[in-house]
């Protein structure tokens, strides 16, 4: 009898031989959700000079000393100075510079009185806002009067208060999302080095699969499996390629595994791996001589491995796994088993590790919490079998309480609609045969 492996074998071997995508540089918008290889340094402070953090009126703090809307301090406008200014004027005694937001602060002036402090230059009361500089080009000369008094330094953006030059903006090992990307557009970066989102194919396997969309034949049913694994694909931070469903044939099977090696970091399949007489992937895959070249010359951890290996894994759902290493490229494929909560948990368990190990991200696993079980009703297990089963979290309300967990639906693994209710797998060991309400348990949170 061949061995049956543990859920921890079988995600190790994975890791073992599937190697992280070589870093490439790319363009910041094309970076995004990638991992960044290297420490990202800034070359220069940001910002990169005092500025103001409000439209209104660069000032000596001696001049508005007491200034009130009785006795305001009566200030000659000596020009405007906008974002990106140059040639500043220079504030002496006496005098103010209108001022934009992100303006640089010019040389002589200690802060920025908002115009909301000030008649605006219009000689009337406290101002609601400036005049657009085109409509009324007097507004950057004249007198301003201001009615309150600022401290030193007020209103204005500090040379390197965000960031100072030499500083780590990023470290390597960062995932890339928007706010990252921005940070790396203000510090002048306009391409990164990262390990790329990996490609996966996605196919299902069944001649009794017809697509959403289209109608029902005697014994048949829609194709699920493709695209939870797709949305699961994308949701890891991958490229996914759905292919669809393949016909239980095993050479149209080879050949479309063939067709898309090209466009392939990983590839993921779902149904075929039982013990059936029409376990198509088993059959199409036990001999993989069309995929093989390449194992002797890339230095991979097991150059002889060159075909799926088949296992049964201690694990409900998902007892039956493939792994392997095919093509000239030795691309990894994961193949999973064909009812919908089964191939959903295999990847969760597998797929999504090998994911973010193509990626570089660690860690590579989701991390687990504990919880009290909530319901009427204990929970059984196979006795030597691991069980996930699909589970409704409710979080702690404080940091030092517990969350609580309810199974959601029973324990098929054919149950798509309870998975979609699911927010978390609740793990049971292989040594637990039963979980009672108010018991402890390990719990895998989903979101």
């Amino acid at each position: 009898m061949s061995k049956t492996w543990s859920v921890e074998e079988h995600l190790e071997d994975i890791l073992r031989s599937v190697r992280p995508l070589d870093p490439i540089e790319l363009n910041l918008l094309d970076a995004q959700g990638c991992v960044l290889v290297d420490d990202v340094v800034v070359p220069a402070a940001l910002p990169p000079f005092d500025n103001s953090s409000m439209d209104g009126y660069a000032v000596r703090t001696a001049d508005v000393r007491g200034a009130s809307e009785e006795f305001p301090a009566v200030l000659s406008v000596v020009g405007d100075i906008a974002a990106g200014s140059s040639g500043l004027p220079v504030v002496v005694s006496g005098e103010a510079a209108r001022i934009m937001t992100g303006a640089p602060l010019p040389p002589g002036a200690e802060a920025v009185v908002p115009v909301e402090w000030t008649d605006g230059g219009t000689g009337g009361g406290p101002a609601d806002a400036m005049t657009a500089h085109s409509a009324a080009p007097e507004g950057a000369s004249g007198q301003v009067r201001v009615h309150r008094p600022v401290a030193a330094r007020q209103h204005v953006r500090a040379k390197g208060s965000d960031v100072e030059a030499g500083t780590v903006a990023l470290r390597a090992g960062t995932v890339l999302g928007p706010a990252q990307v921005g940070l790396l557009a203000a510090v002048g970066r306009g391409s990164v080095v990262v390990r790329p989102r990996p490609r996966v194919v996605v196919l299902s396997t069944g001649s009794e699969l017809v697509a959403p969309g289209e109608p029902l034949g005697p014994g048949q049913i829609h194709d699920a499996n493709s695209f939870v694994l797709t949305a699961a694909a994308r949701a890891a931070g991958a490229i996914p390629y759905r292919v669809g469903a393949v016909a239980d044939d095993a050479e149209t099977l080879r050949a479309t595994i063939e067709d898309q090696l090209i466009r392939a970091d990983l590839v993921v399949t779902s149904g075929g791996v039982s013990v059936g007489a029409y376990d198509v992937v088993k059959e199409a895959l036990s001999r993989v001589d069309a995929f093989r070249g390449g194992a002797e010359e890339d230095g991979a951890d097991d150059p002889a491995r060159d075909t799926v290996e088949f296992r049964r894994l201690a694990m409900q759902p998902g007892k039956p796994q493939g792994f392997g290493l095919i093509g000239p490229d030795r691309t990894p494929i994961l193949t999973l088993p064909g009812n919908p909560v089964s191939a959903y948990v295999s990847f969760e368990l597998f797929v999504r590790p090998a994911l973010r190990h193509l990626m570089g991200q660690k860690p590579v696993r989701r991390s687990t919490a504990r919880a009290r079980l909530a319901g009427d009703t204990a929970l059984t297990s196979p006795e030597g079998k691991r069980q996930f089963l699909r589970g409704d979290l409710t979080p702690p309300a404080d940091q030092d309480g517990a969350g609580t967990v309810r199974a959601v639906g029973g324990s098929g693994s054919h149950l798509i609609a309870a998975l979609a209710h699911a927010n978390a797998l609740i793990d049971i060991p292989e040594q637990t045969s039963r979980v009672a309400p108010g018991d402890e348990v390990t719990v895998v949170p989903l979101d």
